[in-house]
């Protein structure tokens, strides 16, 4: 900052009234920086995806267009604008073309509160390396997810689709279920840091990271940004065996590369915002941090792209490796799991938190005894119902193993699901006119 042509000295940790007294030109150039790393890291991330699934699947990946591939996204971003852009005649034309402006525009203004260097020099005028701060500013990316599933939705609405609608039906039901998780897991930080702030929650880790203290909270939020961003193993949305392309399905050319580019987006965001939560933001780890220079200068912008880039990669990781699951299973984990278990963390994070302010008072050994017990009554409760269940299964099992007169395998599903070898699919049973014309359409 500057203050009657004094240049003060740069602090290490910035706070809120850094934001107070920002030059406008300063600010419009983080705008530009936010903007280009988000396109930046959109295109590596489409060619890094391509190139480790394919490593894991033993095959090359994009490897003409350019030395290993490199101008394949490239290639990609010039096609889709020269793809044909074709709008159903059923569609709502007006709310099918904002649809996906909506979702594009939000993803880029989540990223805004995410600090991802200290306070630095930049053309002599000392500025922290962050777009915005707000005492509430986690609660943004939030408020900015939620009106980016509008987008969605609006998408499946307008399209005209029965496939587009239940996608977006499914998005809707999948980001409220898990929203809920997520804002709870931020809970618990929030009663460690003591504020709301992104700035002020990295500052609180100076010495341990949230992710040691708070590994529920923690491992609870890595499940729900896989289901806020609709990746596998959680893209039910966009679920091609049952669904086509779920709420993109009637989009082509630019408006599909508007979708395609908030999820990547997405996805910078919520590993960005969870390594400000929980991975001490952009301080050093350890042992670079026993560097006395390791958060200081533009150092810290190199720590803070590395532990974004170790989550993206986990997101190639879990493409490659997990199936997708059934919608029912994912609302299961989600309301069944994810929610009971961070309510009852919440309890137990408070009553520690209590007791630590407040070692003579007794109402924190109640309340950790009540939550001790509560956890108890759900773990067993859960055993109970998961033995029950299969008691249930391998009831019905056996019973359609009598009526078939044959032998089920212990664990087969019991779902119904289509005969895999009828009559019919050999000819059986049907003249030659008939197998012709089903063969061959004629």
């Amino acid at each position: 900052m500057t203050h009657a042509g004094v240049i003060a000295a740069p602090a290490t940790d910035p706070t809120l009234s850094d934001f107070n007294q920002l030059i406008w030109w300063l600010v419009l150039l983080k705008v530009a920086i936010v903007f280009l790393f988000l396109l930046l890291t959109t295109i590596f991330m489409i060619w890094a995806e391509r190139r480790v699934v394919g490593r894991m699947q033993n095959r090359p990946g994009p490897d003409r267009a350019g030395p290993f591939g490199l101008l394949q996204p490239i290639a990609d971003a010039l096609k889709l604008p020269l793809k044909e852009d074709i709008i159903p005649r059923t569609a709502d034309r007006l709310v099918f073309i904002a649809a996906p402006v909506i979702s594009g525009s939000i993803a880029f203004v989540a990223f805004a509160i995410i600090p991802w260097g200290p306070e630095v020099s930049i053309f002599h005028h000392h500025t922290p390396l962050q777009l915005a701060d707000l005492p509430v500013a986690v609660l943004l990316v939030l408020a900015m997810s939620s009106i980016g599933v509008y987008g969605i939705v609006l998408a499946g609405w307008a399209s005209g689709s029965p496939y587009s609608l239940l996608g977006a039906l499914r998005s809707a039901a999948q980001v409220i279920s898990y929203e809920i998780a997520m804002g709870l897991a931020f809970v618990a930080v929030f009663l460690y840091a003591g504020s709301l702030s992104t700035t002020a929650i990295v500052t609180a880790q100076q010495h341990e990271w949230y992710a040691w203290l708070l590994p529920v909270s923690f491992v609870i939020y890595l499940f729900t940004m896989v289901g806020e961003t609709n990746r596998l193993p959680f893209d039910l949305p966009e679920g091609e065996g049952e669904l086509v392309g779920g709420y993109i399905t009637e989009y082509s050319s630019m408006k599909f590369a508007m979708f395609y580019l908030a999820e990547y987006i997405n996805m910078t965001t919520v590993s960005a915002l969870a390594t400000t939560l929980f991975l001490g933001g952009w301080r050093a780890p350890w042992p670079l941090s026993l560097w006395a220079g390791a958060n200081a200068n533009w150092w810290p912008v190199l720590w803070f792209l590395i532990k974004v880039f170790i989550l993206l990669f986990c997101y190639i990781w879990l493409r490659g490796t997990l199936p997708r699951v059934r919608y029912d299973q994912l609302m299961a984990i989600g309301w069944k799991v994810l929610i009971p278990v961070s309510i009852l963390w919440i309890l137990l994070i408070a009553t520690v938190r209590a007791w630590r302010l407040d070692t003579h008072n007794t109402i924190p050994y109640v309340v950790g005894g009540v939550v001790l017990v509560l956890i108890i009554a759900l773990a067993s409760m859960w055993d109970s119902a998961a033995q029950q269940r299969a008691a249930r299964y391998e009831a019905a099992e056996s019973a359609s193993a009598g009526e078939a007169g044959k032998d089920v395998p212990m664990g087969t599903s019991t779902y119904p699901v289509p005969p895999l070898d009828l009559p019919h699919y050999h000819g059986i049973g049907l003249d030659n006119e008939t197998s012709t014309r089903e063969v061959t359409g004629a």
